[in-house]
């Protein structure tokens, strides 16, 4: 099978089912577990918004025009609160009315500890999974991305904001309660939101307070001891048995491959 790679779909069941994308066909990944599979790049890289073959990716699949132009490739993609489209310079406001202007979540999660995350309203619960999160919790919903990127800044005063990956594959993180955790950033994030409410209104910052916490099991047979890295600008061939699947990482026996991080290379794969 040969294809362009894009980022593993992935389905809330116990276990989580996934499935990757390789050209226009579908892999179904749980039914490899416990089997030998290999994956060869094949020396190119093609765009996932223009198709025009690149030399690198950049930003997880984008050529170096497509990622200087995009206003998914912004610097305010990664740092919400620096949201610019209010000053009339982003760079696709049309493309921000959809993306940016609409609800999100501000959330509590358990990849590899206590953690705070925003996302989109219609991708939960994608996030969490692509995150490899074990527990989640929706705490505030707003009405905008940038009012998602500043309650998430004033609530990085006390939580982390980051998944250590490594340890992510190491094994499952140890329960949390989150909905005490979320009790316990009160005082916090009553004042977060009340300042939010003030500039933006009442309605646009809504704290969920009957959310229910959301457990997630994952299709892993056996974590590695040892955590090896599998990089098709290094090797364009890794093979081995698929032990497991967590966030957007095939966990083999020879190593683990960030099937994000090499969105839009050219591959071929065989089991």
């Amino acid at each position: 099978m040969v294809g362009d790679l894009r980022k593993m779909h992935a389905q809330l069941v116990e276990p989580v089912s996934y499935q990757l994308p390789i050209g226009e066909q579908m892999v179904e990944l749980n039914h490899l577990i416990n089997q030998p599979i290999q994956l060869e790049y094949l020396g190119e890289i093609h765009c996932i918004h223009c198709g025009r073959r690149s030399k690198k990716s950049f930003s997880q699949g984008y050529c170096y025009p497509c990622f200087k132009k995009l206003p998914q490739c912004d610097t305010c993609i990664m740092s919400p609160e620096k949201c610019h489209y209010h000053e009339g310079t982003c760079r696709d406001s049309q493309w921000a009315d959809q993306f940016c202007m609409a609800d999100h979540i501000v959330y509590l999660a358990n990849s590899t500890g206590l953690k705070v995350g925003i996302t989109r309203v219609n991708q939960i619960p994608t996030r969490w999974l692509d995150q490899g999160a074990v527990q989640a919790l929706p705490i505030v919903k707003v009405s905008t991305r940038q009012q998602s990127g500043l309650l998430e800044k004033a609530l990085k005063q006390q939580l982390n904001d980051k998944t250590n990956w490594r340890a992510l594959l190491k094994g499952n993180a140890e329960l949390i309660d989150l909905q005490q955790e979320r009790d316990k950033l009160a005082p916090l994030l009553d004042q977060a939101i009340a300042e939010l409410q003030e500039k933006f209104g009442i309605q646009a910052v809504q704290p969920l307070t009957n959310s229910e916490v959301v457990s997630i099991g994952y299709p892993v047979n056996a974590y590695p001891s040892k955590i090896t890295t599998h990089n098709f600008d290094k090797n364009p061939l890794v093979n081995g048995k698929l032990m497991g699947i967590k966030g957007q990482y095939l966990i083999l026996d020879t190593g683990v491959l960030n099937i994000r991080k090499f969105t839009a290379y050219n591959v071929k794969m065989s089991w």
